[in-house]
């Protein structure tokens, strides 16, 4: 079950207009930070990812089933997700028991700053040049003007020591 503080800040998110990923994004920083608590572990930052996300759909984001590159067992998971998150059906208490148990046996590694920055950029390096590029162009469109101010200047701040260095 998601924290209150979590639904609350996914809630503010939709009611804002962000996108479902954005919404789903707070439920990720959750899982994250249950994994560094010491809650549970997981086998990889890829399957952090995916328990967030998860979720996220349960808890009613409207969040698409991945299309393309993804497994057909991947698709099927986050439309049941999905179904689940319309319909409010109690969680079977001996699976999420079993569920959280083998958790608890996994590593906690993957949810260090060093790992997850090694995901983004595997996860970046596998998008084209282009899509990145968008992925830029409409964060800075949606940015606002002091936000993207105080972005132009840390950008002018590294530049000056990339230069310095």
């Amino acid at each position: 079950m998601p924290e209150k503080r979590t639904l609350r800040a996914a809630e503010r998110d939709r009611r804002e207009g962000k996108s479902p990923s954005t919404q789903a994004g707070e439920f990720v920083r959750e899982e994250i930070e249950h994994i560094r608590e010491g809650k549970h572990g997981v086998r990889s930052s890829k399957q952090a990812i995916a328990i967030g996300l998860s979720k996220a759909r349960r808890a009613g984001v409207r969040l698409p089933a991945p299309r393309k590159n993804a497994s057909k067992q991947v698709q099927k998971k986050a439309e049941q997700d999905l179904e689940a998150g319309a319909q409010h059906r109690r969680k079977s208490p001996r699976r999420a028991r079993a569920t959280e148990n083998a958790l608890k046996r996994e590593s906690r590694e993957p949810a260090s700053k060093s790992a997850l920055s090694r995901q983004a950029r595997t996860a970046a390096a596998k998008r084209s040049s282009g899509a990145r590029s968008a992925a830029a162009k409409k964060a800075a469109r949606t940015k606002g003007p002091a936000k993207r101010s105080a972005a132009a200047k840390k950008a002018a701040r590294t530049r000056a020591r990339k230069a310095a260095g």
